[in-house]
C-alpha cells in the first residue's frame, strides 16, 4: 500500500488520525509547553538537579536530560515523547518532570532521530539504547512512560521480541502508554507515510498489537491511559491493544475524563493527578 491508495478507503486516515486539526488551540499549547520546558529547566527548582545532553549514542539527537529528585530517589521513569515520530523533541517536555520528581523519582527524557532521517524501526532501536542508558544512570525500579508516538515506543519495550537486555527488563515495574497507536497499518494510508516511509512488513512487525508482551513480574502492570476525548482512532486502538493483551499479562484500561490528546499528558506536570500516581506505583487510576 502507498499514501495514494488513501483516496481510494471509506476512511480518511490523515482526518482520523489528526489530533492537532482537533483540538482547539494546539498549535499555541505546543509553543506554550515549549516555554514552560525552558522555565523550568531555568528555574531555582530544578537547580543543580538538571542533566542536559546526555550522549546515549552515535547519532546527532541520541541526547538525554535527566531531572534527578531533590530527595532521595524512589526510582527512575524514563519519559518518551511523541510527534508522530517526526516532529518535537526532549526541549518542549522538560516540565511535565515536575510531578514525578516531586513523588521522588528521577526523570529521563530521551530524544531521538526523526523520520525521514531513519524510520520507525530505528527510532525503536533507539529508543531501547536510551532506556539501558538510563537505567544504567539511575537506581531503583525503573517505569516506562510515553505519550502518542511515545505510547508506542514505550509498548514496544515490552514486547516479546527482547528489545531490552534482562538487566533492564528484571527492573520494570511499569509502563504506562497515554494515547498510543499500537497498530502502524492505518499510518500506510495517510499522507505523513511519504515522511515515515513505512511498508507493509514494517507496520506490521513495529505494532504491538502484532506482538504478546514479554512476560512481566506479578503486580508489573502495563497501563493504556487515554483520554476520553481524543480521536475516535485512538480509542479503538487503545482497546484493541488492551483487549490483545490482556491474555497474556496484567494490563489495565483507563480513559481520563475531560482530556483530550494534549491535556492527558499535561497531568505529569501535577504530583497529586492519577497519572503521576499510576507511574509511579499509588494506583489510582481514575
Amino acid at each position: 500500500m502507498s499514501p495514494g491508495h488513501h483516496e481510494e478507503t471509506l476512511i480518511d486516515w490523515d482526518e482520523a488520525l489528526d489530533n492537532i486539526g482537533h483540538v482547539p488551540g494546539a498549535d499555541i499549547t505546543l509553543e506554550r509547553w515549549k516555554r514552560l520546558a525552558e522555565d523550568y529547566r531555568r528555574s531555582p527548582e530544578v537547580a543543580g538537579s538538571l542533566e542536559t545532553d546526555l550522549v546515549y549514542g552515535p547519532r546527532p539527537r541520541n541526547r538525554m536530560d535527566i531531572v534527578r529528585t531533590a530527595s532521595r530517589s524512589r526510582g527512575l521513569v524514563v519519559f518518551i515523547h511523541g510527534g508522530y515520530w517526526i516532529r518535537l523533541g526532549k526541549e518542549f517536555f522538560t516540565h511535565l518532570a515536575a510531578g514525578m520528581r516531586a513523588a521522588g523519582f528521577d526523570v529521563a527524557i530521551p530524544g531521538y532521530t526523526l523520520a525521514p532521517e531513519t524510520r520507525i524501526s530505528g527510532i525503536t532501536a533507539e529508543i531501547a539504547g536510551a532506556v539501558e542508558f538510563a537505567a544504567r544512570h539511575g537506581d531503583g525500579p525503573v517505569m516506562l512512560a510515553g505519550h502518542s508516538a511515545g505510547g508506542h515506543l514505550a509498548t514496544r519495550m515490552v514486547c516479546d521480541d527482547g528489545l531490552l537486555p534482562a538487566s533492564v527488563r528484571d527492573r520494570l515495574a511499569r509502563v504506562v502508554a497515554i494515547s498510543g497507536l499500537f497498530d502502524l497499518r492505518p499510518l500506510l494510508l495517510t499522507e505523513m507515510n511519504r515522511i515515515l516511509k513505512l511498508d507493509d512488513r514494517e507496520a506490521r512487525e513495529e505494532s504491538p498489537v502484532f506482538h504478546q508482551p514479554a512476560s512481566g513480574q506479578p503486580g508489573h502492570e502495563v497501563v493504556f491511559w487515554v483520554g476520553a476525548l481524543e480521536r475516535p482512532e485512538f480509542l479503538r486502538q487503545t482497546q484493541l491493544i488492551f483487549e490483545a493483551w490482556k491474555p497474556f499479562r496484567e494490563v489495565v484500561l483507563v480513559h481520563k475524563r475531560q482530556r483530550d490528546h494534549f491535556s492527558v499528558v499535561e497531568d505529569l506536570a501535577d504530583p497529586n493527578s492519577a497519572l503521576v500516581r499510576t507511574i509511579t506505583g499509588v494506583q489510582e487510576w481514575d
